[in-house]
């Protein structure tokens, strides 16, 4: 039995010693990689595919979007003359006779962004762009440059309306944007500014939409801003705010800065104004707008405690002007207006906003508070002056 024993113990012993000795020196007997090496265990040597839940999970690209609308968007180019203060010797003919007439001036130039909007050459800007220019170029996505002039403008909202000036303009079949709704943008859409800030060349930048009908900043007459943190910068005035489509949402037209630099704080006047307009500048050269001359002001807390309002809405009348509309209609100082054509009245700026927007020569109901009686009257909306831009 001793015996037996032992002849156990060598002889696993040995296998254990043969084991070790082949795993050393002979692995691919055992398939087993050498240390530090490949396997030699054969592998498939097709690639392998992802699976479809990653390849859906690949952050998202607005390339078509921007290829959509970049050939839309063109670089606007501006020169004015700037006539040179006349030398008191100029006056004396012997002077002029022997030195000239003098210098011709110097020139100022300004650059910005504008949208095609017709394939027949129709291009929407900001007023501030184009504004007082003696010539004015366009230069297209694909590098060509051609010449423009201003069909119109409406200083209130600070938009201008371009026409290619070439005798083959009408000819060029120019790629026009697809212009956006404003009922299907929202707080929180995906946003591409697309222009030329600082003169560096076609750029488009994404932010989102950060509001909606900002008003009360003190840029235009007629306020109801998309604010936006897509970067805007100088040069891009004028140019397209677009939707994640390539839709054509607003006209980008102001930053709010310290610096000069976009902060993230970028407005863009909405299609919806913009398209207006451009048709009425189109249809007839100039915007117009109704008036009914009164002076409204904001009604705050306090005011709303001493009239022994429930609220704060509508827009308080400071002043009505003698002979107007308004007096004609028997609006007087003092009344609160609630609702104009059956639209409710927020601030005087709304109220500006919907007086504007109805036809001169149409009678309109007006809703008001007097006192304690809530009044409806009628009154023929007039015609609104066209108003100065000041610079």
């Amino acid at each position: 039995m001793r015996r037996l024993w032992l002849i156990f113990a060598q002889t696993v012993t040995i296998s254990l010693a043969v084991v070790f000795v082949v795993s050393t020196l002979r692995p691919e007997w055992l398939g087993k990689p050498w240390p530090g090496g490949a396997s030699v265990v054969a592998v498939q040597e097709s690639p392998v595919e992802a699976p479809a839940a990653a390849a859906s999970a690949a952050p998202p690209s607005f390339r078509e979007a921007a290829q959509k609308a970049l050939p839309s968007v063109v670089h606007i180019f501006t020169s004015q003359k700037v006539r040179a203060r006349r030398h008191p010797l100029l006056n004396d003919p012997v002077f002029r006779h022997f030195f000239g007439e003098g210098g011709e001036g110097q020139r100022t130039a300004g650059l910005g962004s504008g949208v095609i909007v017709s394939p027949s050459g129709y291009i929407l800007t900001s007023l501030h762009v184009v504004e007082a220019a003696d010539q004015i170029e366009v230069t297209l996505s694909d590098g060509r440059n051609l010449s423009a002039r201003v069909v119109g403008s409406d200083p209130e909202s600070d938009l201008a309306v371009l026409q290619i000036d070439e005798p083959s303009g009408k000819d060029l079949q120019l790629p026009a944007i697809t212009l956006g709704r404003m009922d299907n943008v929202g707080v929180g859409d995906v946003t591409l500014a697309i222009g030329n800030p600082f003169g560096v060349g076609q750029t488009v930048t994404m932010g989102i939409i950060s509001a909606l009908g900002r008003s009360h900043l003190g840029i235009n007459a007629f306020e109801n801003f998309i604010q936006t943190d897509a970067a805007i910068n100088p040069g891009n005035s004028g140019g397209a705010l677009v939707d994640s489509q390539g839709n054509l949402i607003g006209i980008n037209t102001a930053i709010y800065s310290r610096s000069g630099g976009s902060l993230g704080i970028g407005f863009a006047i909405p299609i919806s104004t913009a398209r207006n307009v451009m048709e009425q500048i189109i249809l007839n050269g100039s915007v117009t707008r109704g008036w009914i001359g009164v002076e409204a002001q904001e009604i705050t807390v306090d005011l709303a405690e001493s009239f022994g309002l429930p609220d704060t809405r509508g827009a308080l009348i400071a002043g009505v002007l003698r002979g107007s509309p308004a007096d004609a209609g028997g609006i007087r100082p003092g009344d609160i207006l609630l609702a104009v054509a059956g639209q409710p009245v927020r601030d005087p700026q709304a109220m500006l906003d919907l007086i504007a927007g109805q036809t001169p020569g149409e009678t309109i109901a007006f809703r008001l508070r007097r006192q304690n009686n809530v009044l409806e009257t009628t009154v023929r909306i007039g015609k609104r002056a066209p108003q100065r831009r000041e610079r």
